[in-house]
């Protein structure tokens, strides 16, 4: 049975995943990268199923490329449908992108050009990939770098179009959104007000890196406090804690570590949803 998905959780990382099934600190759920698992047996799937014995597990992929010129890969789909029966995923999530050239999945997120014609182009796939899994197709804002040449829309615009006419749910990447409003020049408090967030089913939160002018999405923790004064925002004109998780995946460090960002992250949600019922 699929447990509901709840409150602060973390990626599943090879790095301390022994140390995690045995710690007795507070975590609600793990996100895993689904490729990383399918079609892996002996002792990694135990340590998959130890972990599924204590939390949800939720799948986020890099290469579903929904927003790709390629047809779909069938086998790619079948192999994600049958490990989300395995862990009873309550969705599958990927990104707003492309990620498949040539028949190779690359493992980049792509950017789209933002247009009408590319809007129409994805949310045709999403319905088309959404028959083919048993669970809820969710999608996040992805990091750019560029805008991408035919663009005639603003990327809140763009994701609100996808969102709504495809009808499925949405990852809210907060740190995302951080990161494009500083590389690209507009409001985050502004572009966050703008989402669908009744469609909402995640979010994540991450650190990271500032190269020269231009901010680049390291997920490098700890979590800056800009990310996290966005996040008090959102949960606050969401009006409920959104499932949340801490990314951390470059220069990963001890659990305990990972684990703290955790409980600062319950802070600024217990203070965002406080703020919120005395206004």
């Amino acid at each position: 049975m699929t447990r509901t998905v709840t409150g602060i959780g973390i990626g599943l990382r090879s790095d301390f995943i022994g140390e995690l099934v045995k710690t007795e600190r507070e975590v609600d759920w793990l996100e895993i990268i689904p490729e990383n698992w399918a079609g892996h047996g002996g002792m990694s799937r135990r340590m998959l199923h130890a972990c599924r014995e204590r939390w949800p597990l939720v799948p986020h992929s890099t290469a579903l490329s929904i927003g790709g010129p390629e047809p779909l890969d069938e086998t790619y789909l079948g192999w994600m449908r049958a490990l989300c029966r395995e862990i009873d995923a309550p969705w599958f999530s990927d990104h707003i992108c492309y990620s498949l050239i040539g028949g190779m999945h690359t493992h980049e997120l792509l950017p789209l050009p933002m247009s009408e014609e590319a809007a129409q182009h994805t949310v045709r796939r999403i319905r088309q990939a959404q028959e083919r899994f048993d669970v809820p197709l969710v999608f996040e804002n992805p990091t750019t770098y560029a805008v991408m040449p035919g663009s005639t829309m603003d990327e809140a615009t763009f994701l609100c179009r996808i969102i709504g006419e495809a009808g499925c749910g949405m990852l809210l990447d907060v740190n995302n959104v951080y990161v494009n409003s500083v590389n690209h020049g507009f409001d985050p408090y502004a572009f966050i007000d703008r989402m669908p967030l009744d469609r909402v089913r995640q979010i994540h939160l991450a650190g990271h890196s500032r190269q020269h002018e231009v901010i680049i999405d390291t997920h490098r923790g700890p979590i800056p406090d800009p990310v996290w004064a966005l996040y008090r925002h959102t949960l606050g004109r969401a009006g409920r804690l959104i499932p949340t998780l801490i990314e951390w995946d470059t220069d990963i460090p001890p659990l305990d570590v990972v684990l703290d960002e955790v409980d600062r992250a319950r802070g600024h949600a217990d203070a965002a949803l406080a703020a919120e019922v005395a206004a």
